[in-house]
């Protein structure tokens, strides 16, 4: 497990740098069947396994290193694992939950060979680990009837994004991407869930919070506004903090600018450029990438890797911007 935590966060000092864009409309282009996903380790599997895209890394991971291979030659810098549900409580929708921790660590590792093979002296490729939200909310009952039930626990969450955390490093990711957070009492155990991995590993990487905005009201599936969600989640120093591309490029900037008091960490905006289709095809808008809030131009989830090297061209990779705040720990201003 090689520590590139100084130089990615000198790195991302000097210049912007640009995430890959879409994993799962990639995976739709290429029309894979039920028997694409179950390869020959799953074949009699007893549950249909088509869609579960995770799983790709194990059966069919020359699909997964092209896309990775795609997005660096566009222009990328940094590699999401393909983990966005490699979790227990998503992997129970194919009775998979045993396998969550190889699928990170194949993941990870696979991204890993990809990104050293696009990476130079000068202009290095990171990993970044994902965890994605899972498929259930610890703050809000799935049953109007019966408000205070819940169906998944915080310590249920801590512990399957620990063990994807530990497949995750051990495969050679460099830091770790909370993502498409929608309830940040779940983003809560995430971060716990990581600390405590720093504390065991007797180490840190750097972590990255990404947050999804559901409705024009501005606020998050749980009901917090942009500026509440960062102090919800600011105890956990992270890099970078932002939005995703819920609401579109035009509403999200204005999501991620009008803020009362400005987040201390680096805030990449991530629009979406077209809006896939049930055939995985866009429509072309290119977005509009500077912005003021503009720390990191990252490509978002319905982009494909021509999208990514948008920002690319169109920025000549400026230094990021830095917000009039003080820092906060050892977060980057």
């Amino acid at each position: 497990m090689t520590d590139r935590s100084a130089e990615f966060l000198a790195h991302a000092a000097r210049r912007i740098l640009v995430l890959d864009g879409a994993m799962g409309t990639m995976i739709q282009r290429y029309g894979l069947a039920e028997a694409d996903y179950r390869g020959s380790r799953f074949a009699d599997w007893p549950s249909d396994l088509k869609g579960n895209n995770d799983l790709l890394v194990l059966t069919k991971p020359e699909v997964i290193r092209e896309i990775h291979s795609q997005y660096l030659a566009a222009g990328a810098d940094i590699l999401e694992t393909c983990t966005f549900n490699a979790n227990s409580i998503s992997m129970a929708d194919y009775g998979m939950e045993a396998l969550v921790h190889e699928i990170n660590l194949a993941a990870a590792k696979l991204a890993r060979q990809v990104a050293n093979e696009y990476s130079t002296p000068d202009r290095p490729r990171y990993v970044a680990g994902v965890l994605g939200p899972t498929s259930r909310t610890a703050t809000l009952s799935p049953d109007v009837n019966d408000p205070g039930f819940r169906n998944v626990t915080f310590d249920q969450l801590v512990a399957t994004y620990y063990e994807a955390t530990d497949g995750l490093v051990k495969g050679g990711a460099d830091l770790l991407l909370i993502e498409t957070v929608f309830d940040t009492l779940n983003a809560k155990a995430a971060v716990f869930a990581v600390k405590k991995y720093f504390d065991d590993a007797g180490r840190a990487w750097p972590v990255m919070i990404s947050g999804t905005i559901t409705d024009a009201s501005g606020r998050t599936l749980s009901g917090q506004t942009a500026e509440a969600f960062w102090n919800s989640l600011r105890h956990a120093e992270p890099v970078s903090f932002g939005f995703n591309c819920a609401l579109g490029a035009r509403n999200s900037a204005s999501t991620s600018t009008n803020w009362p008091t400005r987040p201390t960490a680096w805030c990449p905006p991530t629009p979406t450029p077209a809006c896939p289709t049930p055939s995985a095809a866009t429509t072309r808008r290119r977005p509009r990438w500077r912005r003021k809030s503009a720390n990191g131009p990252w490509p978002a989830c319905s982009t494909s890797w021509a999208a990514a090297a948008a920002p690319r061209r169109t920025t000549s990779r400026p230094s990021p911007r830095r917000w009039r705040t003080a820092r906060l720990g050892n977060c980057p201003p």
